[in-house]
This record gives structure tokens, C-alpha cells and sequence, in this order.
């Protein structure tokens, strides 16, 4: 009966839902499980890339750190390279400081030492200069005898040399002749009758001078420089206008009842405007341009300046020939009825009249007899120290 029962349809509808629940319970379990291990799968791989996260922040982290110590290093090894050129330059400069002082010290040593013979050579000079004043001291003390007033024969010889000086040199005169006058005098203070012969010399120089014309250079220049200043002053001979002896007022009247009269002026200045016949007494001169004017003046400035230079140098025919041609001038091209030009006429007359050439003598009489005195009564005196003198 047991058996029947359980082998009953019944039996196995209820075996058959029992084992399709244990099926659906199994899988529900089965599917829980997974979810949990899927859970956890999932949860492993967040922490995973959370930690590569980490490490990625942490590689970059010490590649920027590293990056920024090379530079960091790279800086600090250019800045020593740097100061290492730098060092090595002041280095170089520094030892051709030293060359260039060394060169120097050098220079100044051999400097140093040509002083020094230098110095020494003047004091041999010097020492030679003491002992040859001590000698002429000792032949000045033993001049027992001699006579003092034999230096103004010293004197004398001076002043004729100077006198020629002057009279060679600067062609002056009448300085000379005061030198030649100062000579004689220290001759005459001598009281020596044995310089006659000379002082006779010295007079005849003296009348040699006087007789020469007194007149200056200097004196003729100025005067020419006075004149040339007043050249633009004088007044040239140009033509003028004469006055039109048929000629009418043509100026319109201020009166508006004059009208008539001023329309027959300006009537008559239109028609005198096209042909116009007009009678003038007088000659009929050339005009005289502005640049024709100018170069009168200057061809007449160019003559007085070339007798001023002829006149310094004792030329008289270049002298006498600039004035001439400049007395044309004036003459042919100026306004002669003119004061100012009448008188310029006159003193270019009288420095025409003036004589600037200078006779001078090529030398002095007194002068060698002058000097053999000297070498009688003073240089052998002092015998071979004479030539000082």
C-alpha cells in the first residue's frame, strides 16, 4: 500500500514541483552568488585603478621634480662656466696689465738712466763753466793798469752793428742814425785821441743817413689806406636824365570837377604809351651800369693798394706807375668838378711828388774800423776768452 502510494501520480507531481523548486532555488542561489562575486570583481578593479591613479600622479609628480633639478643643475653649471670665462678673461687681462707695467717699468728704467748721464754731462758742463769763470775772474783782478772806459769801445761796436741792423733789415733811418749818434758818444767819453780816426767814421756815416730823404713808408701807407677808405664815397661820372622841355602833368586832379581835364590826361598817357616824340637838349652820355660802377671802384682800390705795397718795399717806378693809372681813373670816370674827387686828385698829386725810393748804403764806413779797435784794446785783453764778446 506504502508503495502504491508513493508511486501514485500524485505522488510524482509533487516529487517534480519539489525538484523544479530545489532547480529554482539552486539558481537563485547560484545567481546570488554571482552577483556577490561580480560585486567584488567590480569593487577589486576600482581600488585597482584608483592605485594606478596614485602611482601615474606619483611617476609625473617625480618626472616634473626631476625635470625641474636637471634645469635647476643645468642653470647653476652655465652660470659656473660663465664665471669660469670670466675669471679666465680678467685672468688674460690682468697678465697684460702686467706686461704692458713691465714694458713701462722698462721704459722708465732706460728713461732713468739717460737722465742720469744726462745730468752727469751737465754737471762736467757745469764744473767746466766754474772753473773757466774763475779763470776769467783771476784775468779780470789781474788787469792792474788797464783801463775800464775801454768797454765802451765794446758798446760802440753794438750799436753801429745794430744800426745796420736796422738799416738792412727794416729800412729804418732814423733809428739808425740815433745808434750811430749813441756810438759816437761812447767814443767821445773815452777822451782818447786815438779814436778819431774812427769817430771821423762814425760821422761820416751819420751824414751818409741824414742826407737820405726823411719821408716814411709807414707814413706813405697810411696815407694810401685813408684813401682807399674813401673810394666809395667819391662820386662817379654817369649819365643823367635831362629835363623834358615839352613834357606835361599827366597827374589826375583829387576834383570831380575836373573831370574833363583828367579824362584828356589819361587819354594822352594811353596814346603816349604807343609812340611818343619828345625833344632834349643836351648831349646824350652812355649809362654807366651798376657792375661797370663796381668795377671802377675796384680797378681804382687795386691800383692805391699796389702803390701802398710798392711804397713799403722802396719801389718807385711801380709806385709812381699805380698812381699815375689811378689819377686816369679818377679822371675819366669820376664826376672831376666834384669836391671830394677834386681833392683825392690833389693827394694823389702830392704822394706823386714824393720820392719813396731809399739810396741805402750797402755798409757802414765806421763798422770794420770799429772792430779793429775792439780786437787792439779789448779782445786781447782777454785772449782766447774774446770771443764771448
Amino acid at each position: 500500500m506504502a508503495n502504491n502510494k508513493d508511486n501514485s501520480p500524485h505522488n510524482e507531481e509533487l516529487v517534480h514541483v519539489s525538484s523544479e523548486k530545489d532547480v529554482i532555488e539552486s539558481t537563485a542561489t547560484n545567481d546570488n552568488k554571482a552577483s556577490k562575486s561580480a560585486k567584488k570583481s567590480s569593487s577589486g578593479n576600482g581600488l585597482l585603478w584608483f592605485v594606478v591613479f596614485i602611482l601615474l600622479l606619483a611617476v609625473l609628480a617625480l618626472a616634473g621634480a626631476g625635470y625641474w633639478y636637471y634645469t635647476k643643475q643645468q642653470a647653476a653649471h652655465n652660470n659656473v662656466q660663465s664665471t669660469q670665462q670670466n675669471t679666465n678673461t680678467q685672468i688674460q687681462q690682468l697678465a697684460a696689465d702686467r706686461a704692458t707695467l713691465a714694458a713701462s717699468l722698462g721704459e722708465i728704467k732706460q728713461t732713468n738712466s739717460a737722465l742720469q748721464e744726462t745730468v752727469a754731462a751737465l754737471k762736467e758742463q757745469n764744473d767746466m763753466l766754474a772753473l773757466q769763470a774763475e779763470s776769467a775772474l783771476e784775468q779780470i783782478q789781474n788787469m792792474e793798469g788797464r783801463r775800464p772806459a775801454d768797454w765802451l769801445i765794446a758798446e760802440a761796436d753794438y750799436l753801429v752793428r745794430m744800426a745796420g741792423r736796422k738799416l738792412w733789415l727794416e729800412n729804418d733811418v732814423r733809428t739808425a742814425i740815433l745808434l750811430l749818434v749813441n756810438a759816437d758818444k761812447r767814443l767821445k767819453s773815452l777822451a782818447d785821441p786815438s779814436v778819431l780816426p774812427v769817430r771821423a767814421a762814425v760821422a761820416e756815416d751819420i751824414q751818409t743817413l741824414q742826407q737820405l730823404k726823411q719821408v716814411s713808408p709807414s707814413s706813405v701807407a697810411l696815407a694810401l689806406t685813408g684813401m682807399v677808405a674813401q673810394i666809395d664815397k667819391l662820386p662817379l661820372d654817369t649819365f643823367e636824365k635831362p629835363v623834358d622841355a615839352n613834357g606835361e602833368d599827366n597827374t589826375l586832379s583829387e576834383s570831380a570837377d575836373d573831370w574833363k581835364d583828367n579824362l584828356a590826361k589819361v587819354w594822352r598817357s594811353l596814346v603816349d604809351d604807343f609812340l611818343t616824340i619828345k625833344t632834349i637838349d643836351g648831349p646824350v652820355q652812355p649809362v654807366l651800369s651798376l657792375e661797370a660802377q663796381f668795377l671802377v671802384k675796384e680797378q681804382l682800390r687795386l691800383q692805391l693798394m699796389h702803390a701802398q705795397s710798392a711804397a713799403l718795399k722802396g719801389d718807385a717806378g711801380l709806385y709812381n706807375q699805380s698812381l699815375q693809372y689811378a689819377q686816369t681813373i679818377l679822371i675819366e670816370k669820376f664826376d672831376i668838378e666834384a669836391s671830394q674827387v677834386s681833392g683825392f686828385v690833389s693827394a694823389l698829386q702830392n704822394l706823386l711828388n714824393t720820392d719813396v725810393s731809399r739810396p741805402i748804403p750797402s755798409e757802414l764806413v765806421s763798422q770794420k774800423p770799429l772792430e779793429r779797435l775792439l780786437d787792439n784794446r779789448v779782445k786781447q785783453v782777454f785772449g782766447q776768452g774774446a770771443s764771448v764778446l
